[in-house]
């Protein structure tokens, strides 16, 4: 079998299940039947699916009250608001970025103090004669 006419299969047993799952009538006929094909085994036939129908009122919901036994329910997940959970998470970061950014400026102000204080001594002790490195006068 080519991988077209097994690409075709799988597509066909897809839609078929989606359709059952579903619980829809197939949109177009199938002209493909699907049957497993193995290589070195025997082919095996499966059963074929059921699927369980539940009347909206066996379906257990989060909701407190029941919904009326003709609308159809599905899975509702309920959405939390964290938009203000989001809000506070981004004025924190940004407040202790700028804090970081301050305290990283205040250092580097310190280092460049002390830096500029130890060159000044530094040319001042130069430019004063050292008494050691002084050579005698020649005759």
């Amino acid at each position: 079998m080519s991988w077209k006419e097994e690409r075709d299969l799988l597509i066909a047993q897809t839609m078929a299940f989606v359709q059952s799952v579903t619980g829809k009538l197939p949109d177009a006929p199938l002209d493909i039947v699907a049957k497993p094909v193995l290589a070195a085994a025997p082919a095996v036939e499966s059963a074929p699916v059921q699927t369980a129908k539940l009347h909206p009122a066996e379906i257990v919901t989060a909701s407190p009250a029941a919904p009326p036994k003709d609308v159809q329910v599905g899975i509702q997940i309920p959405r939390t608001v964290v938009s203000s959970d989001f809000r506070a998470e981004i004025l924190a970061r940004v407040a202790n970025f700028r804090a970081h950014q301050q305290r990283f400026t205040r250092e580097r102000e310190e280092y460049f103090k002390t830096t500029l204080t130890k060159v000044r001594t530094a040319i001042e002790d130069e430019s004063a004669p050292d008494p050691s490195d002084r050579t005698p006068p020649r005759r």
